[in-house]
């Protein structure tokens, strides 16, 4: 912004939304004009009671200190001779409660705006409005907003004047917003009103999802209508968000008398259901009521259907798991006193997003994030925008696994995209993430220090425990082996010397094998060396290093001999087996153990965890009327009870990194050549499936990979764009290249 300066009001109000206007008048005719606009909150701005834009929650959640987006808006056409230019303000990340504890104020201590207005004249000349001292401040009808917690919105109320803005002097660093909007998208109508058990009134959309809930209504003024929100009913029927923990999604609406439209504009919900806790004395009108999927604005680019029910459901689980968590950051969940940026969670899921859906501008403005974010030791927090003074908690974790997302989102976006800037924008960020962990102990290349997630809600250390059994410090060498991989890779593509980390890569899994592994198997013991911090909860005491996520990232990080894949691979099913054919593995494991099964030549075993439907499996939650991902693989046990409500969100993304291997494996569509210019099409068919149909928007035209059975047969069709080269591999060893057109074939099955 040129010549922008950040106003505040008068007066602190708290949780309440606050307004600053101007009536701004043009004495000559304008060609052109545009408005920038900011906020240490989120803002809506309009001009003549016409909202500026469509976005949702500008500016967006930034580490403000650090820096602060504006938004550019063209107004020509919404600008008279006379204009009353409104911007309003409310807590949002900035001031609102947030974070484990809940605190407020941990970006700023008021609520901030900025705002300009460019406006070209016919006549060349340029000027520049902008908020100042000069605006008066007012009170809003929302007389309380907050993300966790919900709105208030009092139509009753009539605005009042606060006094004269004052020009505030703290550091807000402002940039121009690189990311993608927050819009609002789907609208779905209720499917069911339902009276529980206990008597409550509650409304069912049909959909776990994020947004919030509008109503059309008309009644007496002063009445109210108020409710709360919820994923899922409990055993008996009955309303149930326990698993909220303290955050409220408390919504109240007080009506005027007249005809009222209820929109929250200052917060947004996780919720598939919401309880009526008051409402006029009179019908209620189902129609009245519609609840708005609300995030990121993207393109979807992949999409994928097969004969299976069940999968299909998975995958459409999938997709609004994405939906609801990509909401400027990658949020782990929607819904509780957290919703915050774990890097983990973004980077196991990240490929998957990239598919389903254009996420290159959301990537971009996070890792942007990221950079700013990342410690002069190159530390990469578990949360980005890191919650001020959070690192300093007792039991804060630079984790491996978590921190990796900064070599692994950037360089899963080129293979994706083929944009080399977003390696040329990151890859000192990658750098130092890489010698962090080179320094991080007191072995030079292996990762024996720290207190890591792990393989965060493992199923085999016990089902309540929060960290699974593998050892950390295997995972962490793992983890470093694979992101200075990662990091020779993206040097080399920008034309850079790498063969120092070349060399530090095959130190590391010399190390690794040396340390972890024996006669070419994980060792199930080897000295500890992580120290839990004083008070230290939810850590199990098992470690071990023959588990399943153990064995899948040696075969899928490469730090096995080719040799010693089969007996790794034939583990890996045995540990399976052991476990009544169903996989033990967490955060870390799971996106990963189809594809170390398949491509070590398991693909039946792959299908087989990918079809299983008791606890833990993809399908469990699928069965127990799932409509996105779970936290927890049996968030809701067989017995109907909860797993836990400190960590069983119903909306939690990261289990749908599945989706990649859907795509990869199933439709066979793998990249050989970044954006796809060139790819491997080798599809494993299984017949329970029936057919599959996948097609992939990619930046060199629509990629399409579909085969289905037909009596004796199995079928196989074929599109490639026109600037694709495509190895064409089919299950009975046929192998031919191709380039853009669309070919069909049919094999014995």
């Amino acid at each position: 912004m040129k010549s922008a300066k950040w106003i505040r009001s008068p007066k602190n109000m708290d949780t309440a939304v606050v307004s600053f206007s101007k009536q701004i008048e043009i004495k000559a005719p304008v060609c052109h004009a545009v408005m920038r606009a900011s906020a240490v909150g989120v803002y809506i701005v309009s001009i003549n009671g016409k909202k500026v834009g469509d976005r949702v929650l500008a500016p967006g959640f930034t580490a403000y200190k650090s820096r602060v987006l504006y938004q550019t808006y063209d107004v020509t056409e919404m600008l008279g001779d006379l204009n009353d230019v409104v911007i309003s303000v409310g807590s949002g990340w900035a001031t609102g409660a947030l974070g484990y504890t809940s605190k407020r104020n941990l970006f700023a201590d008021h609520l901030r705006v900025a705002l300009e207005i460019e406006l070209t004249y016919t006549d060349g000349r340029t000027e520049i409005i902008t908020a100042d001292g000069d605006w008066d401040t007012y009170t809003h009808p929302v007389t309380f907003a907050e993300i966790y917690n919900g709105e208030t919105i009092d139509k009753t109320l009539v605005p009042q004047l606060i006094g004269k803005a004052v020009v505030d002097d703290e550091e807000y660093p402002l940039v121009a917003d690189d990311g993608a909007p927050v819009r609002e998208h789907e609208i779905l109508a209720p499917v069911e009103y339902i009276v529980t058990p206990k008597g409550e009134r509650v409304i069912d959309f049909g959909q776990n999802m994020t947004g919030y809930v509008t109503l059309k209504i008309k009644g007496k003024r002063g009445e109210r209508v108020v409710f709360d929100c919820a994923e899922v009913l409990d055993k008996d029927g009955n309303f149930y968000n326990e698993n909220y923990r303290t955050a409220k999604n408390l919504m109240t609406y007080i009506l005027s008398g007249e005809e009222d439209f209820f929109k929250p504009e200052f917060s947004f919900q996780g919720f598939r259901y919401i309880r009526i806790e008051e409402y006029p004395d009179m019908d209620m009108d189902l129609d009245g009521f519609r609840a708005v999927a609300v995030h990121t604005d993207m393109k979807r680019t992949g999409d994928f259907v097969c004969g299976d029910s069940k999968i299909n459901q998975l995958y459409h689980n999938i997709i609004w798991g994405q939906k609801s968590n990509y909401l400027d950051v990658p949020t782990d969940c929607p819904q509780r006193d957290e919703r915050l940026g774990w890097t983990g969670d973004a980077q196991v899921f990240c490929r998957t997003a990239a598919i389903n859906y254009d996420v290159l501008a959301f990537f971009r403005k996070w890792l942007g994030d990221l950079r700013t974010d990342q410690g002069e030791n190159g530390e990469i927090w578990g949360v980005c925008p890191e919650i001020e003074g959070m690192h300093k908690r007792k039991h804060s974790r630079i984790s491996c696994g978590w921190g990796d997302v900064v070599t692994i989102a950037p360089w899963t976006l080129y293979e994706l995209y083929g944009d080399k800037q977003i390696l040329a924008d990151n890859f000192e960020m990658m750098r130092k993430w890489v010698e962090y962990m080179h320094s991080a102990g007191d072995e030079e290349y292996l990762w024996l220090s720290g207190y890591h997630y792990g393989d965060w809600l493992a199923m085999d250390a016990g089902e309540d425990s929060y960290v699974g059994a593998t050892a950390n410090d295997l995972v962490a060498t793992a983890f470093f082996a694979y992101s200075t991989e990662l990091l020779v890779k993206a040097g080399k593509v920008l034309g850079k010397d790498m063969s120092y980390y070349e060399d530090m890569h095959s130190k590391i899994v010399a190390a690794f094998r040396e340390y972890f592994m024996e006669n070419g198997m994980p060792k199930d013991e080897f000295p500890m060396t992580e120290v839990l911090p004083e008070g230290a909860k939810h850590v199990d005491t098992t470690r071990k290093g023959m588990t399943q996520t153990a064995l899948v990232l040696i075969l899928h990080f490469g730090l096995c001999t080719e040799e010693e894949r089969p007996a790794l691979t034939q583990k890996l099913v045995e540990l399976i087996k052991a476990f009544g054919g169903k996989m033990t593995t967490g955060f870390l494991g799971t996106p990963y153990i189809l594809h170390a099964l398949a491509d070590n030549g398991r693909v039946d075993e792959a299908y087989k965890l990918l079809f299983a439907e008791e606890n833990p499996s993809w399908l469990y939650s699928v069965n127990h009327g799932a409509t996105t991902m779970w936290e927890h693989w049996n968030g809701i046990k067989e017995d109907g009870s909860f797993w836990s409500t400190a960590m069983n969100s119903f909306n939690h993304y990261a289990y749908g990194a599945v989706g990649d291997w859907l795509y990869g494996v199933v439709a066979g569509v793998k990249i050989t050549e970044p954006a796809y210019a060139a790819v491997k099409l080798e599809p494993k068919p299984c017949e329970r499936l029936g057919f599959v149909r996948c097609a992939i928007d990619t930046p060199q035209g629509k990629l399409e990979s579909n085969w289905y059975y037909t009596g004796e047969h199995i079928r196989f069709e074929f599109s490639v764009p026109k600037t694709t080269t495509a190895q064409i591999v089919l299950p009975n060893g046929y192998t031919t290249a191709v380039s853009g057109g669309t070919y069909h074939f049919e094999i014995a099955k």
